[in-house]
């Protein structure tokens, strides 16, 4: 394939989802309902069938770049506006266009008659146009813009039904959250041109390649660069902008919560591992908030009983394990859990969207119950879904977590087990909400169990799709143990450094086995207490203990609204009332008054009597002589 033609190919991932983005916009009362569905859906299913072009082109080279044009040179700072297409970023790009179009295409039937129908397509488009920027750029400036620009999207997304005021503070909240760690972020990216003289991929690797490590500088950015990924990626202590920002429509939740826009800050540490790998300090940062966020997230959706926010804590919970995986250097274990995490959790959220349509909007999995045989297709894709992401086997979610958990085996048992831990919460709280939602007796009203229905077959079918791949992505990267050969693995090796270490098979084999078993004791557990028994969880009122903190989430937000909300509120009512009112607009208003006050004295001259007027000029022109004289 030619040169010419990879490059318009490339070009037209990104520029047809942005097509649709305006077509949206500038046509939006001009096409139907089911026009708009399936023509939004289209630009992202054909990006993704264009990347699977690139794909293929992929394996015979090892990048594609395009430049379209030098965007800006200042000083010593040239920006390219250029994409870089390698083994890293086409499978970013394969995840986002795939997982993206089945969302789009779920959209159409769970969105129908949503008086904002066209609105939330053109958003959509306009957030995969913005993820692809992210991921396609060969350079931080150009990947910041996309990271910007995924991050308006989610404002907008989330608070698509602005008619409610909460849906708007908790977009507001997730807008400002990722300001502060963006704002970070570019404070990494000015000391990492000060110190490698660029800021494109390739040439920040090979100048650090080259030059002598400064290993504080080298922290510092990071550091840096790591605060920014906490904020997009939903990490202690920004996470609390992502369980809220649930208020957005399901799809939403699937698509920029779940498979994509919170993986930006995995993709992009992944993307600068020489950089973190000779900054340790950094990766253990990384490691122990990692580790803490997925179990701090984890308990809490022990005691969740909105079944979208028991998804949110669990998405919060398995980006800490990816990032748990970064800081002991598993950079690929960390990609792999990424694009399993994708599948499985769309699915789970797809389906938590299919029940929410079937109930006619109630989310309260308190108010479920034997949904097994009225919602067959919801309950088997969901029951798939809770498989794949509390990693039993065979399913994918067992293949990810498990090569995160051999890799902190490497460097320490200790850290072995805290991971297990972490996934063990997974567990307990997946198999809670199964068992509360589709099994048991039905405890909704009489009035919304009378409507109960499946859903339509455009719903349906992403789901099946999704489920598919919740089975059998694992396939992707199985360990030799199995007769594998980590093919992911070696296909990241370009891109990503492929350290595998190796284990005597007896000990891998021992711990899959302990691991495996423990998995199952917790579902026994849980399936005992909310199966077996048919125990519902208990209104918020009745929860006490350490179970009443779980529920109130740690008492986190209330925190945050105490020691920074209400401090920064009431300084800005002390500025407004007193620097704003009283001095600014005192000063401004005392200019204007004293104005007044002088102009309605001089008026007092105008007599209309001519001997004055006379007078008054002599004596001027006596004045003017004076200045002159003294002059």
């Amino acid at each position: 394939m030619s040169q010419n033609t990879l490059n318009i190919i490339t070009l037209l991932i990104p520029a047809l989802p942005l097509l649709g983005f305006f077509i949206h916009i500038f046509f939006k009362n001009k096409i139907s309902e089911k026009l708009a569905g399936i023509h939004a859906s289209m630009w992202v299913a054909l990006s993704f069938v264009l990347s699977l072009v690139l794909f293929n082109q992929l394996q015979s080279v090892e990048v594609i770049h395009v430049q379209l044009c030098n965007w800006f040179s200042v000083g010593g700072l040239t920006i390219p506006f250029a994409f870089q297409i390698d083994h890293l970023s086409i499978i970013m790009m394969m995840v986002i266009t795939g997982v993206g179009s089945l969302i789009h295409v779920y959209s159409i039937g769970y969105m129908h008659g949503d008086e904002g129908f066209n609105r939330f397509f053109s958003y959509l488009n306009l957030f995969i146009f913005f993820m692809l920027t992210l991921v396609m750029a060969n350079n931080y400036i150009l990947m910041f813009v996309g990271w910007e620009g995924v991050g308006l999207c989610s404002y907008l997304l989330i608070g698509f039904w602005y008619k409610n005021q909460e849906y708007n503070k908790a977009a507001n909240k997730a807008f400002i959250m990722n300001r502060i760690g963006d704002l970070a972020m570019l404070f990494g990216l000015f000391l990492l041109f000060q110190y490698a003289g660029t800021l494109t991929f390739d040439g920040v690797n090979e100048s650090v390649s080259r030059i002598v490590p400064d290993e504080n500088m080298l922290t510092a950015i990071t550091i840096l660069l790591f605060i920014g990924a906490c904020g997009k990626s939903a990490q202690l202590p920004l996470y609390t902008w992502l369980p809220d920002a649930m208020a957005g429509p399901t799809p939403v939740s699937a698509l920029i919560h779940a498979a994509t826009m919170v993986t930006a800050g995995i993709y992009m540490i992944v993307r600068s591992n020489l950089l973190f790998s000779l900054a340790p300090f950094t990766l253990e940062i990384i490691m122990v908030v990692g580790i803490v966020t997925a179990i701090f997230a984890g308990s809490i959706a022990l005691k969740q009983n909105d079944i979208k926010k028991v998804l949110a804590y669990s998405t919060v919970s398995q980006l800490g394990l990816m990032f748990f995986a970064i800081g002991v250097g598993a950079y690929e274990a960390a990609m792999f859990h990424l694009i399993t995490h994708a599948f499985f959790k769309a699915l789970l959220f797809l389906s938590a969207g299919s029940v929410i349509h079937g109930l006619g909007g109630e989310q309260d999995i308190r108010k479920m119950g034997g949904l097994d045989k009225r919602m067959k297709i919801t309950h088997w894709v969901f029951g798939f879904g809770v498989l794949a992401i509390m990693a039993v086997p065979p399913f994918s979610g067992f293949f990810s977590k498990d090569s995160i958990l051999i890799a902190a085996y490497h460097i320490s048992p200790v850290l072995w087990v805290i991971g297990l831990f972490a996934g063990l919460l997974t567990v307990y709280y997946m198999m809670r909400v199964y068992a509360v939602v589709f099994r048991g007796d039905e405890r909704m009203s009489a009035e919304v169990s009378k409507h109960i229905h499946e859903s339509p077959r455009v719903i349906t079918t992403p789901l099946i799709v999704l489920t598919v791949l919740a089975i059998f992505g694992g396939l992707l990267n199985i360990p030799h143990l199995f007769g594998g050969n980590k093919m992911m693995m070696h296909y990241l090796s370009p891109v990503v450094p492929m350290d595998e270490k190796h284990m005597a098979m007896n000990t891998e084999i021992m711990l899959m086995i302990i691991a495996s078993v423990a998995i199952f004791l917790t579902i026994y557990f849980a399936h005992l207490k909310y199966k077996i028994k048919k125990t519902v969880p208990e209104a918020d009122a009745q929860i006490t203990g350490f179970g009443k903190v779980l529920n109130h989430k740690y008492y986190i937000d209330e925190l945050y609204n105490a020691i920074v909300v209400k401090p920064l509120n009431m300084f800005g009512n002390f500025l407004y009332k007193i620097i704003d009112l009283q001095v600014i607009d005192g000063f401004v208003n005392g200019t204007a008054r004293f104005s007044a006050y002088c102009s309605s004295q001089l008026k007092n001259i105008q007599t209309g009597a001519v001997s004055f007027y006379l007078f008054a000029m002599a004596l001027g022109m006596v004045g003017i002589l004076l200045l002159i004289i003294l002059m």
